[in-house]
């Protein structure tokens, strides 16, 4: 039962990020769907410190792991030096983290 909630929840995670990514993706030269969805990703998951069972399954590990990203982050922050945005690349690496950390932060002092 708990895969079951896992794929569930990931399944909804996946298209959230699929949908987030078609409609900003083409809009911008930063990759900002991608940080959005690991900010989001980080603040809920801080709501969710501390929940357990079947909650814990779907939005924790199913949500929360398909929504969020890290190996976009990686791809596109290299994508970015690669086009010879270096500052750029290092703006959005220092803003994902500094975003993502304050968002869980700021979520589970909310809780």
């Amino acid at each position: 039962m708990t895969a079951l909630l896992v794929a569930v929840g990931g399944a909804a995670g996946a298209v959230l990020r699929y949908l987030v990514h078609r409609l900003w993706a083409s809009r911008t030269a930063f990759p900002w769907a991608t940080f959005a969805v690991n900010v989001a990703g980080s603040a809920l998951l801080g709501l969710l410190t501390g929940v357990t069972g079947a909650a814990q399954a779907l939005l924790a590990v199913g949500l929360c792991g398909a929504l969020t990203t890290y190996s976009t982050f990686g791809f596109e922050t290299v994508e970015l030096i690669n086009r010879g945005q270096a500052p750029r690349a290092v703006g959005y690496v220092a803003a994902t983290m500094v975003a993502g950390f304050g968002a869980a932060a700021l979520t589970l002092h909310l809780r």
